[in-house]
């Protein structure tokens, strides 16, 4: 009977490390993609610094900047 428990825990410990590093793995993964989405944005940004694309990055940027401004206002409690 001991041995019956004895090798139901080991399998079980023995699946739950074997399904704890396929979602680490899987984790992994996902911020690799995410870290090549930021870099690919990055050097889009950087790489549009000539022509329409360019000045809308800039205009994005502006808009984003004065968007954290007004959240910051309402956190303050400042009426805008």
């Amino acid at each position: 009977m001991a041995t019956d428990i004895m090798l139901i825990t080991t399998a079980s410990l023995l699946g739950l490390a074997m399904l704890a590093m396929t979602f680490l793995r899987g984790w992994q993964g996902w911020l690799q993609l995410k870290l090549r989405e930021l870099e690919q944005r990055h050097s889009e940004i950087d790489g549009a610094s000539s022509g329409q694309s360019g000045m809308t990055a800039r205009i994005e940027i502006a808009d984003l900047k004065e968007r954290i401004r007004k959240l910051e206002a309402i956190a303050a409690g400042v009426d805008l």
